[in-house]
């Protein structure tokens, strides 16, 4: 896997939000992986039953990059340091966590919220 999207990626391409569409077509060898957690937040995000089944067969298509216990342990440091300083919430942790230990660019709109945990790994894609 090359980079790990958050959820706001997930659902731009899934809205097929021209610039996310554009991005991904213009990429069309990268390896875009996807955490559990965010797995979670799409499938619980689609509004009904019909939408749902879209979401996890669109999913499918992606590498899953699976939460470990390291990452947990990880996640639960980056709370207590930034969630007070810089409002980082416990899901940013934990879908943070993977781009953490596999050292490869999370993709976000959430700039502001990964960049304390994740510096430069952090990267907009459009």
């Amino acid at each position: 896997m090359d980079v790990l999207a958050d959820t706001a990626i997930f659902v731009d391409l899934l809205r097929n939000h021209q610039p996310a569409l554009q991005w991904r077509a213009n990429q069309p060898h990268l390896i875009v992986a996807i955490s559990p957690i965010v797995w979670m937040e799409i499938v619980q995000g689609a509004p009904d039953k019909s939408k749902q089944q879209h979401a996890v067969k669109f999913l499918k298509q992606f590498h899953m990059a699976q939460t470990m216990n390291t990452d947990i342990e990880w996640a639960m440091q980056q709370l207590q340091t930034y969630h007070l300083s810089h409002n980082v919430g416990i899901m940013d942790c934990l879908i943070a966590a993977p781009a953490h230990r596999l050292q490869i660019p999370l993709l976000t709109h959430n700039v502001k919220h990964f960049s304390p945990m994740l510096g430069s790994l952090v990267q907009q894609p459009y």
